[in-house]
């Protein structure tokens, strides 16, 4: 029993000091966040921070993957109303673009994550949850004939760099509304070029 205690102890601190992380890693970015600073939103000491994590890059690695984590369960929540699998890889999609305004996801997964991690780092973690995902609806839209024959596989990892890509122009945009409007429609025209011509025609 008092294992047991210690240990969700331990995991209660662990969350506590995620959630800190996800808080002010997303609202001020990572060079500008000292650990102590998480440790103190977490109501816990320095000592109880190095403790669970080796340092300032350990914690925000596990504040990115918590990070996607949420990302991955938003796009999934959006792609679930969707009436049909090609609808819900749109949807997807245009969910992804409009999180990249959102600040959290802005600063932790766009801007900070590939400098701090690294690209293979982040895409390892990408391919868990938000890749995942996507390459999850392609195989959908495929296999209901939505899709023109191919490596799914592929074309999943092709399209999911350019979202990330128009993820990265909107982080930097100096008029969010305007340009993800655009960044939209301009993602629209790349998933036409996936379809059947038939399901091309059945959408106009």
């Amino acid at each position: 029993m008092a294992r047991r205690t210690q240990a969700e102890r331990s995991e209660e601190t662990t969350s506590r000091l995620i959630a800190a992380g996800l808080r002010l890693f997303g609202r001020d970015g990572y060079a500008a966040t000292s650990i102590e600073a998480v440790a103190a939103e977490a109501g816990a000491t320095k000592g109880a921070a190095y403790h669970h994590f080796d340092g300032k890059a350990d914690l925000f690695r596990a504040v990115f993957v918590r990070q996607e984590q949420l990302l991955a369960a938003a796009l999934a929540r959006v792609s679930l109303g969707a009436p049909d699998s090609w609808s819900a890889l749109c949807a997807g999609c245009h969910a992804f673009l409009e999180h990249c305004l959102d600040q959290s996801t802005r600063q932790i997964v766009l801007l900070d994550g590939p400098a701090v991690l690294g690209w293979d780092t982040v895409r390892a973690i990408e391919y868990e949850h938000t890749l995942r995902l996507l390459r999850r609806g392609m195989h959908a839209a495929a296999s209901d004939g939505r899709i023109t024959d191919g490596n799914v596989d592929i074309r999943s990892q092709l399209l999911f760099g350019a979202l990330c890509e128009a993820g990265m122009f909107l982080a930097r945009t100096d008029d969010p509304a305007t340009t993800l409007a655009v960044v939209t429609a301009e993602a629209d025209l790349l998933l036409e070029t996936l379809t059947q011509p038939t399901a091309r025609a059945t959408s106009e």
